[in-house]
């Protein structure tokens, strides 16, 4: 094995996208919470304007900070995870060429014998 090795490239690529694919998972659960953070947020501010839990002026501020929050937080997850995905598909591309630069040989079709 060379210093060069492509298979030590592609190695190291892989547990790359293993990393990146792992940091897309978190975005997701930070985009759902966020979500239901807005969700949340609204309907306290709703429920606050409505007045139907007598809910005073504390509750309206904390529902739109849970909104803004959310929003906040939804957007910047969102980018992270399209970076992240971008990431995700150089690393591929970069691995497939890295495999595709290999000269494969072909192995010859034999009869299977059955024992």
């Amino acid at each position: 094995m060379t210093e060069d090795d492509p298979t030590d490239e592609i190695s190291d690529i892989e547990d790359r996208i293993a990393a990146l694919a792992g940091t897309a998972e978190r975005c997701r659960k930070y985009i759902l919470a966020s979500k239901i953070a807005i969700g949340g947020g609204a309907a306290l501010l709703l429920i606050t304007i409505l007045g139907l839990l007598g809910t005073g002026q504390t509750a309206a501020l904390g529902s739109v900070a849970l909104v803004l929050g959310g929003i906040v937080s939804l957007g910047s997850n969102v980018s992270t995870l399209r970076q992240t995905d971008e990431a995700i598909g150089a690393a591929e591309a970069r691995r497939s060429a890295l495999i595709g630069s290999f000269d494969l040989r072909v192995v010859a079709d034999t009869p299977m014998k059955l024992v």
